[in-house]
């Protein structure tokens, strides 16, 4: 594997990262498809920070909540799917950026920020939204899809193709 700039070791970390990660979407995907009526309605509705406006207002209307919570919903099993099989590797990464930075952005940790749902701990900033964020950054920049999952067939074919 000369490509790689990393050796045999780091590849395992990496991609044991990528698939634990992946499970963690995948898991909360299929968790709110199978939970009857599931919705984002009551954490939009606590919005706190500069888009709060914007959270509350695709809570406000039932049509644009259905798209919200589906979205979610599938988006978490398609990032989480991805990760796991290593198949786009990268746009998975992106794909679970974004979702998180929504999250995050939704209910960011500040000084003077309270919230009616309890939180897991105290935080200041940082919390597990942005240690996974962070986490998916090093597995968008690397190639851990290529080192194990599907990205390594369809690199080698890209490049037999050109």
């Amino acid at each position: 594997m000369d490509e790689y700039k990393y050796n045999h070791v780091q590849m395992i970390a990496l991609t044991l990262l990528r698939v634990l990660i992946g499970w963690h979407f995948l898991y909360e995907g299929v968790a709110k498809l199978l939970k009857p009526n599931w919705s984002a309605l009551g954490y939009l509705m606590q919005a706190k920070g500069f888009l709060a406006p914007v959270f509350k207002w695709m809570a406000d209307s039932p049509e644009v909540m259905t798209i919200v919570n589906q979205m979610n919903i599938w988006g978490l099993i398609a990032v989480g799917l991805g990760l796991i099989v290593g198949c786009f590797t990268c746009w998975a990464s992106i794909g679970g950026i974004l979702l998180i930075l929504l999250y995050y952005l939704c209910n960011p940790l500040f000084v003077g920020y309270f919230y009616s749902m309890p939180l897991e701990g105290n935080y200041l900033i940082v919390n597990k939204n942005l240690v996974e964020l962070a986490a998916l950054i090093v597995i968008a920049v690397t190639a851990s899809g290529r080192y194990a999952g599907i990205d390594r067939i369809l690199y080698k074919l890209w490049k037999k193709a050109s």
